[in-house]
């Protein structure tokens, strides 16, 4: 089982941050904030990409009830489309932070990019869900929310098949850019085929 570590520093108020759905096709960028209680303890918390469905499914409920203050933000195509992907993993972060109830003293963030926050101290921690509990608690929230928004919008456009492949670059999906076109929940600058760049003349 991994040992993930409380706190990054004590005494004060930590709230871990993280996103899903950065390197996908169509769909948000979601972030998670969250402030766990001194104490905090679960067996099964990890990475959420190191987690089942099923787990990370049962573990949202627990880390909503159990969490100081939560909160999860979505950025969407048309935004990320304007301001780049990067910056809209920030902002989608920036706005789950903005909407805790408890305001942090110290925030702890998934990777090795950051825009600070108001005037509040962080630390990148590369591979950070894996590490903190609060980043891993993030990662856990921002991934069943997003996947709850994708499957939700595969039943507009099924022929994406969004419920399975959550707007990830997967044959299946480009396959079905292909054929389909693009959709308004798809990112249009990103490059959705490998040949896109291409033209027939």
């Amino acid at each position: 089982m991994n040992k993930l570590e409380p706190y990054y520093q004590l005494p004060a108020l930590e709230a871990g941050t993280d996103e899903a759905g950065r390197g996908c096709l169509a769909g948000p960028v979601t972030a998670a904030a969250i402030l766990l209680p001194e104490g905090f303890q679960n067996p099964i918390l990890n990475d959420s990409k190191q987690l089942t469905e099923i787990k990370r499914e049962r573990l949202r409920p627990i880390l909503q009830a159990e969490a100081l203050t939560y909160s999860v933000s979505h950025v969407f195509p048309e935004e990320i489309d304007e301001i780049n992907i990067l910056n809209a993993s920030f902002l989608a972060m920036h706005k789950a932070l903005e909407n805790l109830a408890t305001p942090p003293e110290f925030i702890l963030v998934d990777g090795n990019r950051f825009k600070p926050f108001k005037t509040i101290p962080h630390q990148c921690i590369i591979k950070g869900d894996g590490k903190y509990m609060s980043i891993a608690a993030a990662s856990v929230l921002a991934k069943t929310y997003r996947d709850e928004y994708m499957c939700k919008i595969h039943e507009e456009y099924p022929m994406y098949n969004w419920a399975k492949n959550k707007g990830y670059p997967t044959k299946e999906h480009r396959d079905a850019i292909r054929k389909h076109g693009l959709t308004p929940y798809h990112r249009k600058s990103f490059r959705q085929l490998p040949n896109q760049l291409t033209l027939d003349i």
